[in-house]
C-alpha cells in the first residue's frame, strides 16, 4: 500500500485499542486513535484518514452516531467492529454507513485483509474500464466516480458507486449475492448477504425516484440483483 496510509481506530478498551494500534503498525500504516465518539470526530476533522475503524460500543456518543457524522460529510472507508455478530448490530452499522464490519475477537492477518479491501476499492473506484452507461435517466459514468440521476449528481459512498458499477457492467443480468460480495467486496465473506442486501437499499435510497419500487436496481427473487434497462 502506498506510503502515507492513515487509520483512526476507535475503541474504549485500551487493552484492544492497543493490540489493534500494534497490529496496524506492523503493516507499515499510520495510526490515530480515540478512546470515544466525541473524541474520535475531533480526530476525524483534524487529521486525514484512509480508513476508521469504530467499535459500536462506546461512551457517550455510540459507534452508529459517529458513523453517520463521519458518513455526512465523507465518503471514506469505515469498518464497524461488534461483539456481537447478530443481525441487528451488524444490519444498523451497515445501515449507518458502514463499508463492512468485523465480529470480535478478530486475528490481525483479518482486520488487515479487510483494510486492504478497502482501500483497494476505494482507490480504484474512479479508474473503471467501462465507457458512459445510460439507463433511463440515470448516467454513470465509471472513469470519473460520477452518477448522475435527470442530470443531477448523486453523492455515492465508494462501495455503493462499486456496487452500482458491477450491476452495469451486464445491465440485465442477473448477479447472485456471492458474486457481488466477490467483485465487489474483493474476498470470501462466508456468504454473508447481509453486505449485500443493506447496501442495495441504500443504493436505491439515492438512485431511484421511488425507493420502494425500484425503477433501475431491482430484485429477482431467490437469485439476486440487477441492474434493469
Amino acid at each position: 500500500m502506498p506510503v502515507g496510509t492513515h487509520i483512526l481506530t476507535v475503541e474504549d478498551d485500551e487493552r484492544i485499542r492497543q493490540a489493534v494500534k500494534l497490529a496496524l503498525l506492523d503493516e507499515g500504516w499510520a495510526v490515530s486513535e480515540a478512546a470515544n465518539g466525541e473524541d474520535a470526530l475531533n480526530v476525524f476533522t483534524a487529521e486525514p484518514t484512509d480508513v476508521v475503524l469504530i467499535d459500536i460500543m462506546l461512551p457517550g456518543i455510540d459507534g452508529f452516531e459517529v458513523c453517520r457524522s463521519i458518513r455526512r460529510r465523507s465518503d471514506v472507508p469505515i469498518i464497524m467492529v461488534t461483539a456481537r455478530a447478530d443481525t441487528h448490530d451488524v444490519v444498523a452499522g451497515l445501515e449507518a454507513g458502514a463499508d463492512d464490519y468485523l465480529t470480535k475477537p478478530f486475528a490481525p492477518k483479518e482486520l488487515s485483509a479487510r483494510i486492504r479491501a478497502l482501500l483497494r476499492r476505494s482507490r480504484n473506484a474512479d479508474s473503471g474500464e467501462l465507457d458512459r452507461i445510460t439507463v433511463g435517466d440515470l448516467e454513470i459514468r465509471p472513469d470519473e466516480g460520477v452518477v448522475n440521476r435527470g442530470g443531477e449528481e448523486l453523492h455515492l459512498t465508494k462501495t455503493e458507486f462499486k456496487l452500482l458499477v458491477e450491476l452495469a457492467s451486464s445491465p440485465g443480468k442477473v448477479f447472485s449475492r456471492e458474486a457481488l460480495l466477490e467483485r465487489v467486496w474483493g474476498y470470501d465473506y462466508f456468504g454473508d448477504g447481509r453486505l449485500v442486501d443493506v447496501h442495495i437499499r441504500r443504493l436505491r435510497t439515492k438512485v431511484e425516484a421511488d425507493p420502494a419500487s425500484p425503477r433501475y436496481v431491482v430484485t429477482s427473487r431467490g437469485l439476486g440483483y440487477k441492474l434493469q434497462t
